[in-house]
């Protein structure tokens, strides 16, 4: 491997990687601004203030590269590309059941749920013919035995706050795949801003029909809006997409599936969030099995 592509991918695995970070203690963050507002305003207002905190970044370069712009925006008859208004619509169906899911559940274990989807990319990617190693595979089926010790009841239930962060999970890693679709031809800052608008205005109209609106509430809830939203939001999604654009699939799921171990941590912390022995093993389990498909990376 020669030494710039060596660098592009180093540089590629820290901007994933920051991005993980920061997610990971958005799992607190989220898990903390329920005990005031809903959940689809909540994520109502961090996307839309996610993708405000772009918008000097986005006039910046439009007046840099104004032929790209048109081209991201509008296809030649001026309608709006499809194809980006489907990647917001994927994001607000899987940052829904998550956030939704997280109010009935710890912020430790819906981050290490929401991490199975490293477990799905690659099999999803057969679909759509990426090719993938046998080493995920095996990784998969650790990380599929560390959920059931992380989630799965003694009695073979799951709770009502892990199974919609589970059906969260199905809809991140298509999300990770169909980022990896549009960023090969398409400028990464307007794939961020334009999936953030969408989602923010499919959660406010939820929102505004489903859940009571309290202007101070949302003010009491100020910290984790600004954390979610400028943090979370604003960087680091965007760090996802200009990671993925020298990453395989696969291996930036790797990456971002580091989000588990931080929000662990974070609940720990912050949220004095403490797991059982069973748990403690599906955390084991499930970080193992992101390890071991990193270590062998092919």
């Amino acid at each position: 491997m020669r030494r710039k592509d060596i660098s592009n991918f180093i540089k590629s695995d820290l901007l994933l990687l920051s991005a993980s970070f920061i997610w990971g203690f958005a799992f607190v963050a989220q898990r903390k601004a329920m005990e005031n507002i809903g959940p689809f305003l909540y994520n109502g207002i961090r996307f839309f203030l996610g993708a405000s905190s772009l918008l000097p970044l986005y006039f910046y370069d439009k007046i840099k590269n104004p032929q790209i712009f048109n081209k991201i925006v509008y296809n030649k008859n001026k309608k709006i590309n499809l194809k980006l208004f489907l990647l917001g619509l994927i994001l607000f169906i899987a940052s829904s059941f998550q956030q939704v899911g997280i109010v009935f559940t710890d912020a430790g274990k819906a981050g290490f749920i929401t991490g199975l989807y490293v477990v799905l990319v690659p099999i999803f990617g057969i679909i759509i013919k990426r090719k993938t190693s046998l080493f995920k595979f095996i990784a998969a089926i650790i990380s599929v035995v560390g959920l059931y010790f992380l989630s799965i009841k003694e009695n073979f239930t799951i709770s009502k706050g892990d199974f919609l962060v589970l059906i969260g999970a199905f809809f991140w890693a298509i999300h990770v795949l169909y980022i990896d679709y549009l960023v090969k031809n398409e400028n990464p800052l307007k794939i961020s801003l334009f999936q953030f608008y969408i989602c923010s205005l499919c959660s406010l109209l939820i929102s505004i029909f489903f859940e009571k609106i309290n202007i101070l509430k949302i003010y009491d809830a100020i910290i984790p809006i600004l954390y979610g939203g400028i943090l979370s939001v604003g960087i680091a999604y965007t760090l996802q997409v200009f990671g993925q654009k020298k990453a395989h699939p696969s291996h930036a799921a790797i990456i971002l599936s580091m989000e588990s171990v931080f929000a662990v941590i974070g609940g720990f912390l912050i949220l004095k969030e403490v797991l059982n022995y069973r748990e403690i093993l599906g955390v084991f389990l499930m970080f193992f099995g992101m390890i071991f498909s990193q270590i062998f990376n092919k």
